[in-house]
């Protein structure tokens, strides 16, 4: 299946993308791939601490869920398309924070875009998004149901943060690396500024990591993320 990706996009030429395949070409991997017991080590304990959190965390999700189900009476969870390693398309899941019609309504709001010039949509106070969905942003709390998109490998505890299609179809040959490795829940930018970080300063710090990922870094940025979570800092 053809697609946009074949035809890297230059940043100054940027244009909307048509649907995609559920499988994204992808041209750009590194050069030296990680080892067997680094790669093993890593998915176990993807595996170890997803189920671990799922369990303790169970009671906090109850008390989320229903939340977000009396404020408008709307789906508890926001699923949506996103891009994994190799171009590889799976459902993404979240609390939803954002009301019912929230993608309608974006049109209306590109202009007060934080990411000037971007492919990317960030808001300080987005009208979209809900009360209880303001908690969950600032807390990180809307992100916890992607434990189950680690648990069955579709994403791993550290990685880059997964695109939207929309987005991916739009990348330059650079920022394709991103797909090289598994996305994650955090990620260097994500201890660093998240929201508040531009586009390109985002992709230079996944390239970073895909360059010098190990065991060490994977555990330094998820005690990172705590302090990162907690202070709220580029959360909206």
């Amino acid at each position: 299946m053809q697609s946009l990706l074949q035809q890297p996009a230059s940043p100054s030429t940027r244009t909307a993308a048509p649907p995609t395949a559920h499988l994204l070409p992808v041209y750009l991997r590194s050069t030296v791939g990680p080892s067997a017991a680094y790669l093993t080590a890593k998915r176990l304990l993807d595996v170890v601490a997803s189920i671990a959190l799922l369990t303790v965390l169970s009671p906090l999700f109850l008390v989320v869920a229903l939340c977000v189900k009396l404020t408008d009476g709307g789906p508890v969870f926001f699923r949506q398309k996103r891009v994994g390693l190799h171009g590889r398309v799976f459902d993404f899941f979240k609390f939803r924070s954002m009301i019912v019609d929230a993608e309608a309504r974006k049109a209306e709001l590109l202009k007060q875009n934080r990411h000037a010039n971007s492919i990317t949509f960030k808001m300080c106070r987005d009208p979209r998004v809900t009360w209880v969905g303001r908690i969950m942003r600032k807390t990180s709390i809307d992100e916890l149901p992607q434990l189950w998109n680690v648990l069955i490998g579709e994403m791993t505890l550290v990685g880059p943060r997964p695109a939207v299609v929309a987005e991916v179809e739009r990348y330059t040959t650079r920022e394709r690396r991103r797909l090289a490795v598994t996305p994650g829940l955090t990620c260097i930018w994500q201890v660093s500024g998240r929201a508040d970080l531009d586009f390109q300063q985002q992709v230079e710090l996944d390239v970073r990591y895909i360059r010098e990922r190990s065991l060490w870094l994977d555990f330094k940025l998820l005690l990172l993320t705590v302090p990162a979570v907690l202070s709220g800092k580029g959360a909206y």
